[in-house]
């Protein structure tokens, strides 16, 4: 959901959130991504998930990509297979973000389950 919200992708976001609501995800930790850095009610591993997601999303602003220092604590919460898919994740909503801005597919209409084979 982070990436999706630091693209500025709509239908992403009402999917996430939908979705999450749905599996019974909390409205605070819901409202709360946005701002994680300052909240209290994410742990220390979805944290190290959370700045990976940042900066892999942020690649364009100059900031040189993931830090030694970001990957460093991902590998302290995660192993090999967890963090291969977590990058993959990450690479692959930063796609369908780009994808449903491009064609302006925007939020507000999504049913959780609708996407669901």
């Amino acid at each position: 959901m982070r990436a999706s919200q630091i693209n500025g992708c709509g239908q992403c976001v009402d999917i996430h959130t939908k979705e999450a609501a749905a599996d019974g995800e909390t409205a605070v930790r819901l409202h709360l991504v946005a701002v994680w850095r300052e909240a209290t009610v994410f742990t220390d591993a979805e944290r190290a998930a959370l700045e990976l997601a940042e900066q892999g999303t942020r690649l364009a602003d100059g900031a040189g990509g993931v830090s030694d220092e970001v990957w460093a604590n991902a590998v302290r919460h995660y192993d090999d297979e967890q963090l291969g898919a977590l990058v993959a994740l990450i690479a692959n909503i930063n796609a369908f973000n780009r994808l449903n801005v491009i064609t302006r597919q925007h939020g507000g209409e999504y049913r959780a389950g609708q996407y669901v084979v």
